[in-house]
């Protein structure tokens, strides 16, 4: 399949530019030539196809005519090798839990598939590659762990400094070999904003091969498809139609959910956020107005300017009466992700971390308007012991440490500090 930049200013890639690329020659974001409509008898048989096989027939709708069937199913059952469990709150509200992975978070997807398929990517074109990333939380960890010891591969990722959780930052810059954490004196905007720059420098670009595993890389993306048929297999039988509620921060989640819809989901979405709400002003008032990220307790989704939103004008021609039949918008406050902490848990014993409750929130405004029949789903983005302080704000007791997250914070970290300058950039990357 080819894919073309969202700036519509360059030509079409195939796989292996578009992943190594990253961000297309003119600054735009790569999309798949069409995005294959999936036929029904894989939605009529969905309930019972494993997940690793749901994850295979996604994948080979995209990539398949460029990556051989062996290698592509070995490519899923590595990197797809945990679950992603519906858990059922009441009769028609479900939590779907992303955080089974190494890193506990939903970004171990998309960072684990795209470290298989670059492995291999790189591995055919002999090249040795740089993936520079930016982070606001969870990513860095994910991609870290995806891409530890890959060989003929370095990673730099980049994050604002005192604006990532303790735990976020252990899993990324204690690991060494060929892994390394930068601080950023500034936020993830910022972190972001060096990231694209450094894309647009042809000259660099060249010298060290640069590619990205945020969710602007399109292999990192894709990934993030299975999931929502995963969850969609797991309803009852009758269920016809869900709603999603995607914490949002970056867009890349809700963009692929999108993308499953185009695939032949039956779903609608909530775009839920915190007071960085760029996303649901645009779709109240036609206006996408980007500015500087707030910090708020779901750091993750603390962006101002999210990339992934180039994309979803792109898949809606622009026509936001279009995205709006699909997707609805709402932001909430610290005091209020605070508040559905604790009313999740005093009526259901369960605990959400602050972007699941944002979830919660989305979900649960949406209601309030709207008919009730669909299953409601909540997106679960990150297990909530990564998340302490929020936690214990929200009147809970401090969760135990899973002994993956544990192991890390008895490490030391080796981050680099950095001010938030592209020379500086340039030095570090070049050393």
């Amino acid at each position: 399949m080819k894919f073309y930049s969202t700036n519509k200013k360059s030509g079409d890639a195939d796989l292996t530019d578009a992943v190594f690329r990253g961000l297309a020659p003119d600054g735009g974001l790569f999309m798949p030539q069409h995005i294959p409509r999936l036929p029904a008898t894989f939605l009529n048989r969905l309930r019972s196809t494993s997940f690793q096989e749901i994850a295979f027939r996604i994948a080979s709708a995209f990539f398949g005519e460029d990556v051989p069937e062996k290698m592509l199913r070995d490519i899923v059952k590595r990197s797809i090798n945990f679950d992603a469990p519906l858990v059922r709150l009441d009769g028609n509200t479900y939590v779907l839990e992303l955080f089974h992975g190494p890193t506990l978070s939903f970004k171990d997807f998309g960072a684990r598939f795209m470290a298989q398929l670059l492995a291999y990517l790189t591995k055919k074109s002999r090249r040795k590659i740089t993936v520079l990333t930016a982070t606001s939380g969870d990513t860095g960890s994910a991609v870290a762990q995806g891409f530890l010891g890959a060989p003929g591969i370095r990673v730099v990722v980049l994050y604002p400094k005192g604006k990532v959780t303790n735990v976020q930052e252990s899993q990324m810059a204690t690991l060494g070999r060929n892994i390394r954490a930068v601080a950023v004196r500034g936020t993830f905007d910022d972190c972001q904003a060096l990231v694209k720059r450094a894309f647009r420098d042809r000259d660099l670009n060249r010298r060290l091969g640069l590619t990205s595993a945020n969710s602007v890389n399109i292999a990192r993306l894709i990934p993030q498809i299975f999931y929502y048929f995963r969850a969609y297999a797991q309803l009852p039988r009758g269920a016809k139609r869900a709603v999603f509620s995607v914490p949002s921060g970056n867009f890349g989640n809700l963009t692929a959910g999108l993308m499953a819809k185009k695939m032949g989901l039956p779903a609608r979405f909530v775009a839920a956020t915190n007071v960085n709400d760029a996303v649901p002003e645009y779709l109240r008032t036609g206006l996408f107005r980007p500015r500087p990220s707030k910090q708020t307790l779901a750091n993750a989704m603390d962006v101002g300017n999210p990339s992934n939103f180039a994309r979803m004008l792109d898949l809606y021609g622009r026509d936001r009466a279009k995205m709006k039949n699909d997707v609805w918008g709402a932001a909430f406050t610290d005091e209020e992700m605070l508040g559905a902490m604790r009313e999740v848990f005093n009526t259901y014993r369960y605990t959400l971390d602050p972007h699941g409750a944002v979830g919660f929130l989305g979900l649960k405004k949406y209601r309030s308007g709207h008919a009730a029949d669909c299953a409601g789903i909540i997106l679960e983005t990150a297990h909530p012991s990564k998340f302490p302080g929020a936690v214990e704000a929200s009147g809970r007791a401090p969760l135990p440490m899973p002994p993956r997250l544990k192991k890390y914070m008895s490490r030391k970290k080796r981050s680099v500090v950095m001010p938030n300058d592209f020379s500086a950039l340039i030095r570090m990357l070049q050393k």
